[in-house]
C-alpha cells in the first residue's frame, strides 16, 4: 500500500513539476483540492477514480478525518492512492498530518513537492521576496489559524525587517492593518495578489494605511497572497522590465 502526496503548484496546470505529471499519469485514485486546477486530471487515465476532497471559502467539501479514510479505503483497495494538494503539501497544506496518519498504518508515503504559491504568486507579479538593498529575508504566515483568528506571528513579524508573506488573510486584512498601524508602519508598502498565476490574477498595491479602500475598489477575494515590505513596491517598476509574465491584469494605485 502506498500513498503519493503531490504538490500541485500555486494555480496555474503548467506549473505542476514533472514528477507530480507522472504520478497522476499513474494514478488508480486521485484525492484532490478544490483549488487544484482541473486541468490537472487530464493527466490521468480513462479509469482513474477521481474524487474533490478540498475545501474553499471556508466550506469542507470533506472533513480531515474523512480524509484520512479514503485514503486508507483505496490505499488497501487499489494498493496505491495519489493526494493532489494545492501549493506546496508541506506550507500549509496539512500534507504532514496525511503522511503521518498514513504512517502508523503501515502505508508507504512519497512526497512530491510542489511549487508554492508563497513566492511563485509575489514572482508573477513582479515581485521577489528577497533582493539586495531591499530585503533580506521573508516570513511566511496564515492569515487564520485553526482556531479562525489572525496569527500572533503577524505582530512579531511586523517588526522585522524582512518580507512578510500571509496566505489566507484576506479576510483579516483590517486586523493586520490595525497591527502595522499600531506599531507606526502605516506608510509600509504592501501588494494584494488574487489568483496568482491565473487568467484572472490580479493585483492591487498601496500603503497601509490606503490598502483597505483599494482592495475594496478593485473587489480582492480569496485566495489571495499578501505581501508586506518594501519590495512590494516593486509593481510600479513592471512596466520597465522584460518580465515573462502579464501584467494586463495588474493594477498598481497610490
Amino acid at each position: 500500500m502506498k500513498l503519493i502526496l503531490v504538490g500541485a503548484g500555486p494555480g496555474d496546470p503548467e506549473l505542476l513539476t514533472l514528477k507530480g505529471a507522472k504520478a497522476l499519469a499513474n494514478a488508480r485514485v486521485v484525492l484532490y483540492d478544490a483549488l487544484v486546477h482541473p486541468d490537472l486530471l487530464a493527466h490521468c487515465k480513462e479509469d482513474c477514480i477521481r474524487i474533490q476532497v478540498g475545501k474553499r471559502g471556508g466550506q469542507l467539501s470533506c472533513k480531515q478525518d474523512e480524509i484520512n479514510r479514503l485514503i486508507y479505503h483505496y490505499a488497501c483497495e487499489a494498493g496505491e492512492v495519489v493526494r493532489l494538494k494545492g501549493g506546496d503539501p508541506f506550507v500549509f497544506g496539512r500534507g504532514y498530518e496525511e503522511i503521518e496518519f498514513a504512517s502508523k498504518l503501515g502505508i508507504a508515503c512519497e512526497v512530491i513537492p510542489g511549487i508554492s504559491s508563497t513566492y511563485a504568486v509575489p514572482a508573477l507579479a513582479g515581485i521577489p521576496v528577497t533582493l539586495r538593498g531591499y530585503s533580506e529575508s521573508f516570513w511566511v504566515i496564515t492569515g487564520t489559524t485553526r482556531d479562525h483568528v489572525l496569527s500572533e506571528d503577524v505582530a512579531l513579524a511586523a517588526r522585522s525587517t524582512a518580507t512578510v508573506i500571509i496566505l489566507m488573510g484576506v479576510q483579516r486584512l483590517p486586523e493586520i492593518v490595525e497591527t502595522y498601524t499600531g506599531i507606526g508602519r502605516q506608510n509600509e508598502a504592501i501588494s494584494i495578489i488574487q489568483d496568482g498565476s491565473l487568467k484572472s490574477q490580479k493585483t492591487v498595491s498601496g500603503k497601509i494605511n490606503n490598502i483597505l479602500r483599494l482592495a475594496q475598489e478593485k473587489q480582492i477575494g480569496s485566495p489571495a497572497v499578501i505581501v508586506i515590505g518594501p519590495v512590494a513596491a516593486l509593481p510600479e517598476k513592471a512596466g520597465e522590465l522584460a518580465l515573462p509574465y502579464s501584467t494586463t491584469s495588474t493594477e498598481v494605485m497610490r
